[in-house]
């Protein structure tokens, strides 16, 4: 008897439902799972065997058979348990269906006393199993409330195998869980416990880490060691504007994918910060594998990605971070197929200027050789460079600014005038797909949103030719300076802004590093 029950695959952050085909032929005793399963899939037939014997089932005595279609695409992963099972069942007449098969998306992995175990992109699937009209989602309790967040789409949450064998035959009802997205959202925007007020001093850091924020721009600090770059770093988020609720829905997908929501997890409510040690490869950090996953620039899609100590990742590493920053968006591809990641991430970096880590430094001296410090700065490439916005110098703060009782900034204050810059470049790109903010912006656009008076282009050119300024340099000094105009409320870029702006290209001087 041939049984049709239903599952789904996950390739990139997006699901394709696939059929599960399972037909009891007689004959001698054989069990078979074809197209494309990996070795977890057909490992599911042992599971399968442990798990109905411990509720008094059995499975096929005689030739059984197992087809997961289209053929074609490679199926991954132990949650295909749960519909091979139910489809066993059926095609012995073991289960007397009274709700039927066809109308559910069913996945979840059997541990062998017929428990279920957590499965990985519930929110995915569930997304994909409402477009192709399917009346509910049958899956492991830990993940119901991730998959709960798929508005008017019934999500039944169950923890074993004889529960959804009982809810199939009539026998037991279960409540579909309902998840008030939006209430659930705003109920938990985050109250970061980091604040930019634990930071002492350096004043013109937490500046440009807010010129930074306000128009998306990626930012490299490079200081000797112990002059606050990892600690402003990790306080950027707390003063980006807070995620909407799309955004929300993005990231939370990609973080389904690679099942580090953690069970009864809802939307993600915070910025992602992701901070990968320099000993990364380039596949863990933009994304691929056998079967690919998704990097750390797609965890960190929507947030930040800290790259700390830049210099000392694999110059193989820091090169594939150049497309995808400028196209925000990775695919990873095979022979057989390909794969999209959205990687819209900024990008925060810090360094020592020299191996030692003190050149510069207005007390140490630095003991580095003739020529190491611009052998140390060349392992990071000008390609790589033209796609950072703000160059950053950190010095060390004097004893009377640490011992200093006055009271900094707090992050909630900063926000506000970073989400009010934000509002004003919404509106100014509103008409263009895909731009949000003043990074975002290609050629055409600068010209056209960027225009400078003729003592600002004055000023601009001397800078260019005084501190050696690259060419480069000048289509970032413009965006920059946008930004800072927008802070400041202003329409028109005034030559004030541009002069801050210019001050934020170091890396660029070619007197810089000696």
């Amino acid at each position: 008897m041939l049984v049709k029950t239903y599952g789904s695959a996950v390739f990139g952050v997006d699901a394709a439902t696939i059929t599960i085909e399972s037909n009891h032929l007689g004959g001698g005793p054989s069990w078979n799972v074809v197209g494309l399963p990996d070795a977890a899939v057909r490992e599911g037939l042992f599971r399968m065997e442990s798990a109905l014997k411990q509720i008094g089932y059995h499975m096929p005595r005689q030739k059984y058979i197992v087809n997961l279609s289209p053929a074609d695409l490679k199926k991954e992963g132990s949650a295909y348990d749960l519909p091979m099972t139910i489809g066993a069942l059926a095609c012995t007449d073991q289960l007397e269906a009274k709700r039927p098969l066809e109308d559910y998306i069913m996945m979840g992995e059997l541990s062998l006393d017929g428990n279920l175990q957590p499965i990985k992109g519930a929110l995915p699937i569930a997304i994909q199993a409402r477009k192709d009209k399917f009346k509910g989602f049958i899956l492991p309790n830990a993940n119901a409330r991730e998959a709960a967040i798929v508005k008017d789409f019934p999500v039944y949450g169950v923890d074993n195998l004889k529960e959804v064998i009982d809810f199939l035959e009539g026998r037991q009802e279960i409540v579909p869980l309902e998840v008030n997205t939006r209430e659930e959202f705003y109920k938990n925007l985050p109250h970061n416990e980091l604040d930019f007020a634990d930071v002492k001093g350096q004043k013109n850091i937490k500046r440009s880490l807010e010129i930074a924020a306000a128009g998306g721009h990626n930012v490299i600090l490079i200081g000797p060691p112990g002059a606050g770059k990892t600690m402003l770093a990790k306080r950027l988020p707390t003063i980006l504007p807070p995620m909407s609720l799309h955004e929300a829905l993005e990231t939370t997908k990609i973080h389904s994918v690679v099942g580090r929501l953690g069970s009864n997890a809802t939307l993600l409510h915070e910025r992602p910060f992701r901070s990968p040690h320099h000993t990364i490869s380039d596949v863990a950090l933009v994304g691929g594998g056998a079967f690919p996953q998704p990097g750390e620039i797609s965890l960190s899609h929507n947030g930040v990605l800290f790259l700390d100590e830049l210099p000392e990742f694999k110059r193989t590493v820091l090169e594939v971070l150049r497309q995808p920053m400028e196209d925000r968006r990775v695919t990873i591809s095979r022979a057989k197929f390909s794969v999209d990641y959205p990687s819209s991430f900024m990008l925060i970096a810090s360094m020592n200027p020299c191996p030692c880590g003190f050149y510069n430094h207005p007390e140490k001296e630095c003991v580095c050789g003739p020529g190491v410090v611009q052998k140390y700065l060349n392992k990071i490439s000008g390609p790589l460079l033209d796609r950072i916005d703000l160059h950053v110098e950190v010095t060390p703060l004097p004893f009377a600014d640490l011992s200093s009782e006055e009271e900094s900034e707090h992050s909630e204050v900063v926000r506000e005038r970073v989400v009010k810059a934000r509002r004003i470049q919404e509106a100014r790109y509103a008409e263009l797909d895909g731009v949000h903010c003043n990074a975002q912006i290609g050629a055409k656009s600068i010209k056209e949103f960027c225009r400078i008076n003729e003592s600002s282009k004055t000023l601009l050119n001397k800078a260019m030719e005084q501190l050696g300024l690259s060419a480069r340099a000048y289509d970032r000094i413009l965006k920059v300076s946008r930004t800072i105009a927008d802070l400041a409320g202003s329409e028109d870029i005034k030559i004030e802004h541009l002069a801050e702006a210019i001050q934020f290209r170091s890396l660029d001087r070619e007197s810089w590093a000696g």
